[in-house]
């Protein structure tokens, strides 16, 4: 059977990395969450003092950095590694979630990652969640659905995530988050944040998880079923 690959982009907390690591669990595919990357770059950038405005620091940062994903064995939890340490934890504090749009609009950062994320789904086979896999990075995937909710589920479901992680912050404050995120990922100038033209939308505010991976997993079966004209 062919291989695919299937890119999922979106707003954040819309259940985009749930729905992807399902997807690529149910067809053994392999997963990568390109937003924990740059939240990687966030976190660097931010423990070694390298200002956003610094390319030079930031460039070198870029050649000096190692991101890597390891399956947790006992967690099952997809896990990113900078260094050679585990940060998933780290990568997902309310600190990087605030800086992490204005990392992600440098394009010297955009451009790596992107670099990094196409080499790890050359052989297909890949599930990909983001912001810009059916426009940039793999603007030929054979499956693209683009996600978005209403904002204040979405934040609800961030303020689980963090009170999960030891985090309790103010619901509003991630609301005010949230939005300064989409405004920033949507007008940056380096692939900005946009539904791609065949990209199918699924709107997840009032669904659960298993439905949102059932409506993917529906438009994989159709991909790898319906004829090539």
């Amino acid at each position: 059977m062919k291989q695919l690959v299937i890119a999922i982009d979106g707003y954040s907390s819309c259940g985009k990395s749930t729905t992807a690591k399902a997807v690529a669990a149910a067809l053994h595919y392999a997963y990568v969450d390109t937003g924990a990357m740059y939240r990687a770059v966030t976190l660097y950038l931010l423990e070694h003092h390298i200002s956003f405005e610094d390319l030079a620091g930031v460039e070198q940062a870029l050649h000096t950095l190692q991101i890597s994903f390891r399956r947790n064995r006992r967690t099952g939890r997809n896990e990113v590694f900078l260094d050679g340490a585990n940060r998933e934890d780290d990568i997902r504090q309310m600190v990087i979630s605030n800086s992490v749009s204005e990392v992600s609009v440098i394009p010297m950062v955009r451009h790596a990652m992107v670099a990094q994320q196409q080499r790890m789904g050359r052989k297909r086979g890949v599930v990909m969640d983001g912001r810009d896999i059916g426009t940039t990075v793999f603007p030929d995937a054979e499956v693209k659905v683009f996600m978005t909710a209403d904002v204040v589920v979405r934040a609800e479901r961030r303020q689980v995530e963090l009170a999960q992680n030891g985090e309790q912050v103010a619901l509003d404050d991630i609301i005010e988050n949230l939005r300064k995120r989409d405004h920033l990922d949507s007008t940056r100038t380096e692939s900005p944040l946009r539904r791609a033209a065949d990209a199918v939308l699924l709107d997840t505010t009032h669904l659960v998880i298993e439905e949102q991976v059932d409506f993917v997993l529906e438009r994989v079966s159709a991909a790898l079923f319906t004829p090539q004209a």
